[in-house]
């Protein structure tokens, strides 16, 4: 599955407003939107993961120094099932964010489990989406926080649009005795525009 973080890592670059140049601390506030797609997982009829935090780091900043990026409501995480985002995008996190040049995206992941009988119902991204019935898998994340070393520019006045993309099928590993582990998470980061 490919995740546009996901807590990507692997969503889900190509760049408005010049990747990599301009000022490191221009005026204004621009703003960031972080979408999110998938490749199939082929064991499984649902993905579930929880995402608790999006954040980014810009390049004048000091190394503990993160901007959250807001989830695309006003809820403290946001769930995706990934399943549904084969074909499809959805918004991760979206706001106003501080002009400028950023060199990294750092995705938060609280939980993740894989439901193999049924479906989940309702939207691919939401506050929260219900666990379908049947049989399924906690699945691992052993950091539970996947950075992308990727540039990107935040204009003045202007909009940047970043596009993960999550593989399960690279990610997520049969470990035995029915676990599963999503090490290392393969989010890249498709595009920016």
């Amino acid at each position: 599955m490919r995740l546009v973080a996901v807590l990507g890592a692997g969503v889900l670059i190509a760049v408005a407003a010049a990747c990599g140049g301009g000022s490191s601390n221009p005026s204004g506030t621009g703003s960031l939107n972080v979408m999110l797609k998938d490749s199939p997982y082929t064991d499984a009829k649902s993905f579930l993961v929880s995402f608790s935090d999006v954040s980014v780091h810009r390049d004048d900043q000091a190394d503990d120094n993160w901007t959250k990026v807001p989830f695309a409501s006003s809820a403290t995480s946001r769930t995706c099932d990934l399943k549904k985002l084969v074909t499809s995008q959805d918004v991760l996190g979206i706001g106003a964010l501080p002009a400028g040049h950023y060199t990294q995206i750092r995705l938060t992941v609280s939980s993740a489990a894989l439901y193999f009988d049924n479906a989940a119902s309702g939207a691919a991204c939401a506050d929260t989406i219900a666990a379908p019935a049947g049989s399924s898998a906690s699945v691992d994340v052993p950091s539970g926080v996947v950075k992308l070393n990727r540039e990107f520019t935040v204009p003045t006045g202007g909009a940047t649009t970043i596009l993960l993309d999550f593989d399960g099928d690279k990610s997520i590993n049969q470990t035995g005795n029915g676990r599963y582990m999503m090490a290392p998470p393969v989010i890249t980061v498709v595009s920016v525009s």
